[in-house]
């Protein structure tokens, strides 16, 4: 969740230090602060609860130094405050330590700490590892000496950065379970937890394994295991461009990547329909034909809208190659001791290819000899390198938390994939032919629903002060309002619930008032007449609907409607979302939410 940056090289660090920082905000944080040092410089530190802006400006002009770590801290251990921001410090102020992840035996090391002299300042976890990197600092011990045998005592996740006041030509990083990455420059060195901070420094990066540390000066790298077993890194180019993590003129993030999804469908498109033979080329897969008709399960893994992209991409698969599909929370799966079958696919999806339960869920797959794929929109990140193949989504940077335009491209890449299998099994080439039609014709007709941004934003505006609402949908509709329902909830607070249409009858309805609307999803699909039966349950009641419909509904089953082009009715869920995107994204705007950073969230869960 937390942001680090780190710069080592003939310059000033503090600049890059704030820049990178700001670079990270869209990860979610509660403080942040910096820390340089340099050749004779002793050690400065600056931190503070709040923006990153209130940190530049308690940075004095004279604040200068060629090594230097910075973070922004999302609170795990201890509340905001100055005091529990990052960098910590030891006792004789020669070290200085920014962590990611969550140490889960510090309360026994830090009692073993105390008891040996060490005085803590702070209420983190953090703070025990620059003590335990003092404890074992001496004359003549290299930092990394230091660090790696601080981390033999840890038990737990980290992404970290060192610095020390009397080695100040290294940074020494680490990590285990949270993601740290290299930037190689002209005769200096970047470091981070995301590649959000590096772009416009460098684009050759190398990205940590788990386990796995690295001493960093100005002229290279040199990366090692915990115990000291030499390791080499190649490093790869990133392909994003610097512009992508401005709002080129937008009011926010979120609603600059909505615009972008037509572009980002595209991408994921590109180079991947074969018209020939109606099937979708997928070489990353790293299966063969004969592989994948032995498949006779997909279990999809993810988390939050990842999960829900999952349960979309789960019924593409059932319907198009008639294998049995389901998607499941990566945080549960990983915990319920699963059977892990021979003749199951198993697919991971995670935006940032980093996150914490999915990574861990990957890895009891693979520990129990399951094959699993990944879709993944970063490029060498911790999730990629995991699995065994997989679908690049090629959506571009998202930096908003909310996901829009990789949700949709998530869902792109699971049609595909849909459409693949179904072309090595039964689906017929007419029907091939169909989907790739559809597939084609996404990216206009998302484009024409964002042109509605207009008349969804005056909607969304009635509806904002509503106490709560309902999120329904029949079977491809259903994980559509969950996904819905999310995006109200996480970035305008309004409580929001979806339930599968079927199922109002049995509960939910009690809930249904004036001051309870509903979002139903009507499309033109073999369930119509059973979902205006619906509408017309929750009009009796004298319940508000806003439909999202392919033609409107008599005035009498909705109180407004939104219409949303027609594709295929495999493909339909996939339209039928941009309208809520746009709905949530207004709703927030009219409650004046900080729309890009809802409060308690980030983009990155790094940790459980």
């Amino acid at each position: 969740m937390c942001g680090i940056v780190a710069y080592i090289g003939p310059k000033d660090a503090t600049p890059f230090l704030l820049e990178g920082l700001q670079r990270l905000e869209y990860r979610g944080y509660d403080s942040a602060g910096v820390a340089v040092t340099g050749k004779g410089a002793g050690l400065k530190v600056r931190k503070t609860k709040g923006r990153v802006a209130d940190l530049a400006a308690a940075v004095p002009a004279r604040f200068k130094g060629s090594t230097g770590i910075g973070h922004t801290r999302w609170a795990t251990h201890g509340e905001p405050s100055d005091a529990n921001a990052h960098p910590h410090l030891d006792n004789a102020g020669r070290f200085a330590v920014v962590h990611n992840g969550i140490i889960e035996n510090a309360d026994q090391l830090r009692v073993r700490l105390t008891a040996e002299g060490a005085v803590f300042s702070s209420e983190t976890d953090t703070e025990v590892l620059v003590h335990l990197i003092a404890a074992h600092s001496g004359e003549g011990v290299e930092l990394e000496e230091a660090v790696r045998a601080a981390l033999k005592l840890v038990v737990g996740t980290y992404g970290i950065a060192v610095v020390d006041a009397e080695q100040p030509d290294r940074i020494v990083v680490a990590r285990n379970g949270s993601p740290i990455v290299l930037g190689l420059g002209e005769k200096e060195m970047f470091a981070a937890s995301d590649v959000a901070a590096l772009v416009r420094y460098t684009r050759q990066v190398v990205h940590l394994e788990d386990g796995e540390l690295a001493v960093v000066r100005a002229d290279g790298f040199r990366t090692f295991t915990e115990d000291a077993r030499p390791t080499t890194r190649q490093p790869s180019t990133v392909d994003w461009e610097i512009d992508s993590y401005d709002t080129a003129g937008h009011a926010h993030f979120l609603i600059k990547e909505i615009h972008e999804q037509p572009s980002a469908v595209e991408r994921t498109l590109s180079g991947r329909l074969d018209e020939r033979f109606a099937t979708a080329h997928l070489g990353g897969l790293n299966m063969d034909a004969r592989e994948l008709r032995d498949i006779r399960r997909v279990k999809i893994i993810g988390c939050g809208s990842a999960y829900y992209a999952g349960q979309m991409g789960a019924q593409l698969i059932e319907e198009l190659a008639r294998i049995p599909a389901d998607s499941e929370p990566a945080s549960e799966f990983r915990y319920r001791n699963p059977v892990i079958e021979a003749d199951t696919l198993y697919v991971a999806v995670s935006q940032s290819g980093e996150t914490y339960d999915t990574l861990a869920a990957v890895q009891e797959v693979k520990r129990k000899g399951g094959r699993v794929l990944g879709v993944v929109n970063t490029v060498g990140s911790a999730i990629a390198r995991a699995c065994d193949g997989g679908i690049y989504l090629h959506a571009g940077p998202e930096i908003s938390v909310a996901s829009t335009k990789a949700f949709t491209s998530t869902v792109v890449a699971f049609a595909l994939l849909a459409l693949h299998f179904g072309r090595i099994n039964d689906l017929s080439p007419a029907d091939g032919r169909r989907i790739v039609e559809g597939l084609k014709a996404l990216p206009g007709q998302i484009r024409e629903i964002v042109e509605k941004d207009k008349e969804i934003a005056e909607l969304a505006a009635e509806y904002a002060d509503c106490e709560g609402m309902m999120f329904i949908g029949r079977v491809r509709g259903y994980p559509v309002a969950r996904e819905g329902a999310q995006k109200l909830k996480e970035i305008s607070y309004v409580h929001a619930e979806a339930y599968p249409a079927s199922e109002l009858k049995h509960g939910p309805l009690a809930l249904i008032s004036p001051e309870l609307p509903t979002v139903a999803l009507v499309p033109d699909d073999e369930l119509l007449d059973k979902n205006l039966t619906t509408l017309g349950e929750i009009r009796a009641r004298a319940g508000r609907v806003l439909a999202i419909a392919h033609t409107a509904p008599d005035p009498k089953l909705a109180t407004h409607t939104l219409l949303v082009p027609r594709n295929e009715p495999e493909l339909d869920p996939l339209l039928l979302n941009i309208p809520l995107q746009l709905f949530a994204y207004h709703a927030a705007v009219a409650l004046q939410r900080d729309v890009d950073k809802p409060r308690n969230l980030a983009k990155s869960v790094t940790v459980e």
